[in-house]
């Protein structure tokens, strides 16, 4: 071997990028431990609704800056913006055509990409999580305030 470290007999950079098929997650999502299950009751997707209402209170603080330091480029910044999700949309629905089971970036990545590549997008998915309860509390703040 040339330098490469071997985790049992393979090589960790090989590890680290092995993927899983498409098939197997197909296979993974049949058990029924993995099965997806209807949990939430009425009175829960209630709540769960109420509180995107209230998260989206964050809105207001960030339309409240844009119109005091931005001025008419946010009408522009929101086009740029729906392109984008737009976009963004599209490449779900291609992932989502190719790995036909429920998931996320994570899922994708680890199908095309890898197992280390689908980790760290894992940990970005919540970091996102956590930056967004950041934002969401203080917007209440300036509710509060």
């Amino acid at each position: 071997m040339s330098g490469t470290t071997s985790v049992g007999g393979t090589p960790v950079s090989s590890s680290l990028f092995r993927t899983k098929s498409v098939e197997q997650s197909i296979r993974d999502t049949e058990e029924p431990e993995h099965a997806l299950k209807k949990s939430l009751s009425a009175l829960d997707l209630t709540v769960f609704g109420v509180g995107v209402i209230i998260g989206t209170g964050i809105f207001v603080l960030t339309g409240k800056i844009a119109k005091e330091t931005a001025g008419p480029s946010v009408a522009l910044a929101f086009v740029v913006a729906g392109l984008v999700c737009g976009l963004a949309a599209l490449c779900y629905a291609e992932f989502a055509s190719t790995v036909p089971v429920a998931g996320s970036a994570y899922t994708f990545s680890y199908a095309s990409l890898g197992e280390f590549p689908a980790w760290i997008i894992g940990w970005d998915l919540i970091l996102e999580l956590a930056l967004g309860c950041a934002v969401v509390a203080v917007g209440w703040s300036g509710y509060i305030r």
